[in-house]
Formats: structure tokens, C-alpha cells, sequence
């Protein structure tokens, strides 16, 4: 939608990292590399890594962030990779963000994004973005209308809060949950975000 909307969604993601203390931050789904671009700016960020499914945004990701040729050493990286595998190479992180991915996954698989992130790479942090099914009617959308041609669903807020805080009891998680965008009284907000911090 618009985007200032998308500015200000990776902004708060931005921001709620740098409170969360993080210095290690996956971006699991990072596309182009746009929350990458943000993070390399903050020195607090020592190990920055984003994975895609796509080969030709992780390209455009490379570019954009002036990557060579990769090496372990580096502290940015993008690779290939899918936020539903567990990948022993990805555990250990302070924090993770999955930036408006999750509806990109048909529903039937999210319990394999759950139990590779929540479960297997366990990142004391993490932040969930995706849209408010809600807001969508003040955008003109027809009822069952979904905002991109790649989403297989889009959840209201009580869904949404639902399947969050199943994540957070089944896996030792507190969460909350914060607005993205102008607020309507009865709609919400055109994003929602889960954030997930791991149980002491």
C-alpha cells in the first residue's frame, strides 16, 4: 500500500530491535535487503544475516548493500535459505524479523515456521509483521480481497493474537502486540506486529 506505511513499518521494526539490545539479527524473508539497508547503519548490529527463497531479490539485496563475495567472517550477509528449515547456522541470534512474510506462507505450513524459528533457532527476540484484514475495507478492498497477489491469507486481529499467543505458550515466549500506521477506532491499524521475547 502506501508507502510511507511501508517507511514507517520498518522503522518501528528498526526501532523495537535497538531497544531489544540485540547485536546478532536475522531477517528471515529479507527480500531486497530494505531492513538490511536500515540496520547496517546502527553500529549496536555486529551480525547482520537475511535469507530468501528468491534468488533475484537476494541479487538486488547483494547490490544494494555492496556485498562481495560472501565470507563467515562478514558482518553482513544475505544467503539463500527458507525461515521454515532449521538451519543449525542460524541459531544463536539475539533477534530475529519476519517483516510482512508470514501471509506469503500457505497456513498449512506455519507449523514448520514455528517450530524452525520458535523451536529449533529460538532468538530471544522476535518481531512479526503482517497486515490487519481489517483495515482493508478503508483501502476500498472487496471483503475476501487480499492486498498482494502473493499472500495466501491475511488476518484479522483477533487471528492474529490468536495464533501469536499459541507460539508464545507452546514455546516459552511472552508477547505483545503493537499498531503500525494511522489508527482507526473500529479497523485498527493497516499493520499489525507481534513481538515475542523469550521467558527468563
Amino acid at each position: 500500500m502506501a508507502s510511507n506505511l511501508h517507511e514507517e513499518r520498518l522503522d518501528t521494526v528498526v526501532q523495537y530491535l535497538l531497544e531489544s539490545g540485540a547485536a546478532r539479527v536475522l531477517d528471515l524473508g529479507c527480500g531486497p535487503g530494505e531492513l538490511l539497508q536500515r540496520l547496517v547503519r546502527q553500529p549496536q548490529f555486529t551480525r547482520l544475516v537475511g535469507i530468501d527463497i528468491d534468488q533475484t531479490v537476494l541479487h538486488e539485496a547483494r547490490l544494494c548493500l555492496g556485498l562481495g563475495i560472501p565470507h563467515p567472517a562478514d558482518r553482513v550477509q544475505v544467503r539463500y535459505g527458507s525461515f521454515e528449515e532449521a538451519d543449525c547456522e542460524l541459531t544463536g541470534f539475539d533477534a530475529a524479523a519476519l517483516v510482512e512474510t508470514i501471509e506469503h506462507i500457505d497456513p498449512r505450513r506455519l507449523t514448520r515456521v514455528e517450530l524452525a524459528v520458535f523451536g529449533k533457532m529460538r532468538p530471544r527476540t522476535v518481531l512479526v509483521t503482517t497486515p490487519n484484514q481489517e483495515f482493508n475495507i478503508l483501502y476500498g478492498m472487496l471483503p475476501h480481497q487480499l492486498r498482494h497477489p502473493g499472500h495466501h491469507f491475511e488476518w484479522n486481529r483477533t487471528r492474529f493474537q490468536q495464533w501469536a499467543q499459541g507460539i508464545a505458550a507452546r514455546n516459552g515466549y511472552q508477547v505483545s502486540f503493537i499498531d503500525i500506521g494511522p489508527a482507526d477506532p473500529l479497523c485498527g491499524s493497516s499493520t499489525q506486529m507481534a513481538r515475542f521475547i523469550i521467558s527468563v
